[in-house]
């Protein structure tokens, strides 16, 4: 039995459409598989977990073992000297650099960082910028970038942002963490 051509492009659509589907569906679950452990560590180190979950979405999409160009690992590629730090802070003894692969390590750093870098700009009208401003492109470029009415003003410290990446990042981050904030709840602990 030969296909029309109407029926061979309905074939197509149809396959297209199947394949879209199965894409979503494996996006979706990769999107949500770490929602538990971002609630807990959200819980723990008391940082909203749609910001997590943002930061996550932008820096690895998902990726457990995404790694950077600079020697970033996992889900809120996490740099060493960072993963160090928190290490000290929780005082635990050796952390090894496989180990910032682990999800529930990662994301527990991720928050760690995050909670003290939104502290650092508490005297701003809006922490969130300044922080995902650092968190991209770290605290020397921040300084920078603070002169005049950016030093307190959010708005004005975004169109500031001297790398067009990370005002991109920012903005981006941003944007998601509004998205995450209406339309994810996390999983109640």
């Amino acid at each position: 039995m030969r296909l029309s051509r109407w029926q061979k492009w309905l074939v197509v659509i149809i396959a297209v459409g199947g394949l879209l589907w199965l894409f979503e569906r494996w996006r979706a679950g990769r999107e949500n598989a770490y929602d538990s452990l971002i609630a807990a560590a959200a819980v723990k180190y008391g940082v909203e977990p749609a910001l997590i979950k943002a930061v996550i979405w932008r820096e690895s999409r998902f990726d457990a073992k995404a790694r950077g160009r600079r020697g970033e690992i996992g889900l809120m590629q996490i740099m060493e000297p960072t993963a160090r730090d928190w290490a000290k802070a929780e005082n635990r003894l050796l952390l090894l650099h496989t180990e910032l692969y682990e999800p529930q390590k990662n994301i527990e750093c991720g928050a760690w960082y995050l909670r003290r870098l939104l502290a650092r700009y508490t005297r701003t009208d809006n922490p969130l910028p300044y922080a995902l401003a650092d968190y991209n492109a770290g605290r020397a470029n921040v300084l920078k970038w603070i002169s005049g009415a950016a030093a307190t003003n959010s708005a004005a410290f975004v169109q500031q942002i001297g790398f067009p990446s990370t005002r991109d990042y920012v903005e981006s981050v941003m944007e998601r963490h509004a998205y995450y904030r209406q339309r994810w709840r996390p999983p109640a602990r």
